[in-house]
């Protein structure tokens, strides 16, 4: 009799879902979801943009997507996206990418920075705290470019509170900032270490107090991308590990492959011990044999060959895609603009990949039309296509993981809108990336950028497609602010 009954209360579920007529339904697709595990062929209803049911069993909607042959995942999650502006999203979204975080540079002033964004946005968005936006505006100096004699004198008036130790009342004044922002909804804290070199360790150290007083992650670009002793890599990861140690502030390290260089793999083993020791650390890696920054950035001081273990050769001018030399070196870095360092060895790639707890962030930066960094425009496809199909240095699986589960994660602590994102399951958003296992794949290079991948031919934000049939939807804008309750800790 019980067994009877819950046939027949199976079979009268199933005729309801089969009269119910969802918004949108994405049918007969391979169903990916890292949280449960579920690998099977499903049918997605999706209303009021939610995804409200997935189901073996027939369903109809408004709207219909035939996922037959693809793979539906959660929509990815980019946690280090500097490309914070149409094209960047419109470029991120092709990639798969559903939400895109400005989380190591930050915002200078975030409430400005998410108003310039609500109701314009192709994908969510949001942004930490900047430590460097706040550093700007608390320690003032002025430096005259006109008097620079060398690239260095350039650079150094080009960024003047760059090179000045910060005395104890402008930290304050820093961490105030820092805290001010914070309180209009900001992310975290992002950080980068790297490029402020006069930033001393007491000021660091304040900063990350703040962190675990506000109960924030923070997210840092380490001191040093370097191969010495005493300054280099190693050291600048036992830095921030220890100020979270001290402090109990929460860490993300971002791009560890392009700081770590040929010590990638002790750098994890460091983040490891950490983490299993209580410490609450994390990392990122994009797939990517270069790095790409400003000419002008402190990376680039007197001694960076020694220090990164290349030469101007592997160096690339974005304007033109030319290598560089001694002399033109020089000339650009008076001038300032972006380059692309081919510094990253295969072997620190490859260590990231096998690290199943290392996420993966693109760190895009806004592409030029001739030359330029791809990771704007390909990590999610290049991941899927070339290290899972063609490589086979990780399953599947595990890359969705890294691309949606575990950045979510990362935040849902912090901030309960990212509890519903980075999963595929009853109640989560419907933030979805369609994909072909059999064809995904990267089209950008360091010659040609602005390429859009293969093999993703839709992609739902907030239940609403943006892109269809491999092309950006004109004319929808459903992206959403991802914030942090303003209610103070």
């Amino acid at each position: 009799m019980i067994r009877r009954l819950a046939v027949l209360l199976a079979l009268s579920a199933g005729a309801l879902r089969a009269q119910t007529v969802y918004d949108r339904v994405i049918l007969n697709g391979r169903v990916m979801d890292p949280e449960s595990g579920l690998d099977a062929t499903r049918n997605i209803g999706i209303a009021a943009g939610k995804v409200v049911v997935i189901s073996a069993a027939p369903i109809a909607g408004r709207d219909t997507i035939d996922a037959r042959g693809l793979v539906v995942a959660p929509g990815f999650i980019d946690l280090h996206d500097h490309w914070q502006d149409a094209d960047g999203y419109r470029y991120a979204a092709l990639d798969g990418v559903t939400t895109a975080l400005e989380l190591e540079g930050g915002a200078g002033a975030v409430r400005g920075w998410y108003a310039a964004r609500e109701g314009k946005a192709l994908v969510n968005f949001g942004a930490s705290a900047s430590h460097g936006g706040a550093r700007r505006a608390s320690v003032v100096t002025r430096g005259d470019i006109a008097q620079a004699r060398t690239a260095q004198d350039s650079a150094e008036a080009a960024n003047p509170g760059v090179y000045r130790t910060a005395s104890d009342a402008e930290i304050q004044n820093l961490v105030r900032h820092i805290a001010n922002n914070l309180t209009d909804g900001a992310l975290g804290i992002g950080m980068g270490l790297a490029y402020v070199p006069a930033a001393g360790r007491d000021e660091i150290f304040r900063v990350f107090q703040e962190a675990a007083r506000a109960r924030v992650p923070i997210f840092v670009h380490i001191r040093h991308a370097s191969l010495t002793v005493n300054q280099g890599t190693l050291d600048a990861t036992q830095e921030v590990i220890a100020d979270a140690a001290s402090t109990g502030a929460s860490l993300h390290i971002v791009h560890v492959t392009s700081t770590g260089l040929r010590q990638t793999g002790v750098a994890l083993e460091m983040i490891a011990g950490a983490k299993a020791r209580g410490i609450d650390v994390t990392t990122e890696m994009y797939p990517y044999e270069a790095a790409s920054t400003d000419i002008r950035a402190a990376i680039f001081d007197p001694g960076w060959q020694q220090r990164l273990g290349i030469s101007e050769r592997e160096i690339m001018w974005f304007g033109t895609g030319e290598r560089l030399t001694p002399e033109n070196f020089a000339s650009y870095r008076r001038m300032g603009g972006p380059i692309v360092a081919f510094v990253i060895p295969q072997e620190a790639i490859d260590a990231a990949l096998r690290d199943s707890t290392v996420l993966i962030a693109s760190d895009a930066v806004p592409l030029g039309e001739n030359a330029g960094h791809p990771r704007g425009a390909g990590t999610y496809a290049r991941v899927l296509g070339k290290y899972v199909r063609e490589e086979q240095k990780l399953s599947l699986m595990q890359a969705i993981k890294r691309m949606t589960l575990l950045p979510a994660q990362r935040l849902e602590g912090w901030v309960p809108q990212m509890r519903s994102k980075g999963r595929l399951n009853v109640g989560s958003d419907a933030d979805i990336t369609v994909f072909d296992p059999a064809r995904v794949i990267d089209r950008a290079t360091y010659e040609r950028p602005k390429q859009a991948p293969d093999g993703i031919p839709f992609v739902l934000v907030n239940g609403t497609p943006v892109v269809r049939n491999g092309s950006v939807v004109p004319n929808v804008m459903p992206g959403a602010a991802i914030r942090r309750p303003t209610t103070q800790p």
